[in-house]
């Protein structure tokens, strides 16, 4: 309870001296519970008009350092996804790198009440559709097509290991750029808990 009362602290107070404020995507369970040595990076969710714009504020983002990204729920993916492909090649190209350093996403559980985190650091994140293998895509309405065939979360594990093939098969994560990042970090907690033996090294926003 401790540490996400803090952050509602922490995000009260920049919401009192520069007027902006993060909600959180919320998960049903906790993958990772605390990070060491981390610099925050926000990204807020403003509008200008008739746009949305995901507004990134790095300035505390220390590159040998655990970054720890604050997402506002509300934002697309197509408006996140940009930001965070560039943040990821700014730090991967740094001379000053730590190459045990990670990123993670921060949710909080609510269940538990508390702040967790969700690490990246192996991810690639690319703004187009997959070329090959098994394709798993999250709707922007949160439905879960498996090579285009509609299949519930609650059995996607068997209806993936129902295909036939006779080489080992490769599944690519997709996700609709028009969905919510709220949804987002659902997904992709959920992934993390798949009982399947797989490798995930990209993930596709399109």
């Amino acid at each position: 309870m401790k540490k996400y009362l803090v952050l509602l602290i922490v995000f009260g107070i920049l919401s009192c001296e520069g007027k902006k404020e993060i909600q959180l995507p919320k998960a049903d369970r906790t993958i990772i519970g605390d990070v060491k040595e981390h610099s925050p990076i926000y990204i807020f969710f403003k509008v200008e008009g008739k746009d949305t714009i995901a507004d990134l504020n790095r300035k505390n983002a220390i590159v040998s350092t655990n970054w720890i990204f604050n997402i506002d729920k509300r934002l697309p993916l197509k408006l996140v996804m940009p930001e965070l492909i560039k943040l990821q090649a700014k730090k991967d190209k740094s001379i000053h790198k730590n190459e045990a350093a990670e990123n993670f996403f921060s949710y909080a559980n609510d269940k538990k009440k508390t702040l967790a985190f969700l690490p990246f650091a192996s991810l690639k994140f690319k703004l187009e559709k997959p070329k090959s293998g098994v394709e798993i895509y999250f709707t922007k309405g949160d439905k879960v097509l498996v090579n285009k065939t509609i299949v519930e979360k609650s059995n996607l594990i068997n209806y993936l290991n129902s295909l036939k093939s006779d080489k080992p098969l490769k599944y690519n994560f997709s996700f609709d750029k028009e969905a919510s990042y709220d949804t987002f970090i659902k997904n992709a907690v959920f992934i993390n808990t798949l009982e399947i033996e797989m490798i995930i090294s990209e993930i596709y926003i399109f």
